[in-house]
Order: structure tokens, then sequence, then C-alpha cells
């Protein structure tokens, strides 16, 4: 099972690299996100020659790109420790994140979760942005499972359900009560809605058993 971070399991505590970028340029937020996810989310390390590349598609100079940035501290939703713990009794959990290498954090997540989660799979070490489908059969292909015996759970429609749709994998949408942007898509393809990750779990283990990676 993958699991997004941000949104899903907790929020940081602080501004990331990739919102200030937003902030900083002139593009619509939606646009510098997509544009971000393609160009900074799937490169492991920070270059010049990113930076200047990833500067200019933004519109922003390059004495903008915060040169020194340290993660904002990660902090959980309430529940979700417990919830984790009660996931994991019954299958392997991973994460499955868009973040920027400087924001990859995967020390300070594991302080977290630890033992719940199995493994951590930011998209700047898989070298795959959610949604593109390639990032879910990454994972897939890692935990030696086949796409549709993975199971997705996230906060972002595009990029976890629409991706996990795109690559065949079963999804959970935490909705934090907004309305599903396509009801239609939901049922077609039995995308699951949860207010939150605990109540993600909960629907989860109330289902009859199944094997999930």
């Amino acid at each position: 099972m993958s699991v997004d971070v941000g949104g899903t399991l907790g929020r940081a505590r602080g501004c990331g690299l990739t919102t200030h970028l937003v902030r900083a340029s002139p593009l619509a937020e939606r646009e510098a996100r997509a544009l971000l996810r393609d160009r900074l989310h799937t490169r492991p390390a920070l270059t010049d020659d990113l930076i200047a590349e990833v500067c200019g598609d933004l519109g922003i100079p390059v004495s903008a790109f915060p040169r020194v940035h340290r993660p904002a501290p990660f902090e959980p939703y309430p529940g979700t420790a417990d919830a984790l713990r009660s996931l994991s009794r019954e299958t392997t959990v991973v994460t499955l994140s868009n973040v920027a290498c400087p924001d990859a954090d995967t020390d300070g997540l594991r302080a977290h979760f630890h033992p719940w989660i199995s493994g951590f799979y930011p998209s700047c070490h898989l070298g795959y942005a959610k949604p593109d489908r390639r990032a879910f059969l990454t994972i897939a292909a890692a935990r030696g499972t086949a796409p549709d015996r993975l199971l997705h759970i996230g906060d972002d429609w595009q990029c976890d359900v629409l991706g996990a749709i795109a690559a065949g994998v079963p999804a959970v949408w935490i909705s934090h009560g907004r309305p599903a942007p396509d009801h239609t898509l939901l049922v077609e393809h039995g995308v699951a809605v949860a207010n939150d990750f605990p109540d993600a779990v909960h629907h989860i283990l109330a289902l009859p058993s199944r094997s999930t990676a």
C-alpha cells in the first residue's frame, strides 16, 4: 500500500521550496506547481543548470531561488500514528510523495512513523512524480506486486487519484470534506472517498479480507 505524505499524513510547519517558488512566480499557481512537478520534483540534486532552467520557466530571477534551504518540520495530523499502527498490522505501507530533493526529509518522516512505514519513495529519488503513471508502476515493481494489488491513498485529485487510475492502481481519495470533482469517475473506477487518513484506514480495514501490497 502506498500513501501520500503532505496533506494526507500531515503537513510541513513552514514554507517548503515548492511553495516559495510558486509564490515568487507570476504564473498561475496550478501552472507553476505542474511545472515544478516535471522539472524539480524528479531530480535527485540541485545543480546550477537545473536552478537556471526552473527559474527561467517560472519567470523569476535566479537570485529568487533559495540556495540554502532546510526542510520544514513535519507535523502529523491527529490520529495518523494510531491509524498507521493499525494499518501496518494488515499490510506493508510505503510512502509515495512529490517533493523537491531539499525537502525530502526521509529521516524526519522515519522518526515519526517507524516502524509502521516500511519504505519512503519521494519523487526526487524515483525520477517520476505523480500523476505520472510510472511513479506508481515503479513502486509496484519495487514491492514485487502487480499494480492492481497495490492500493494508493492521497488527497490530491490529479496526482493521487487520476495518476493511480492511469497506472491501474486502486485509490482512496482523502477529501477533507471537499466535493469530488468527478463522481462518475469515482464509480467507474471504484475510488473510495474518506474525510481523512484515519477514516480511510477504517474503511480499508472494514473491507473483506484481501492481500494488499
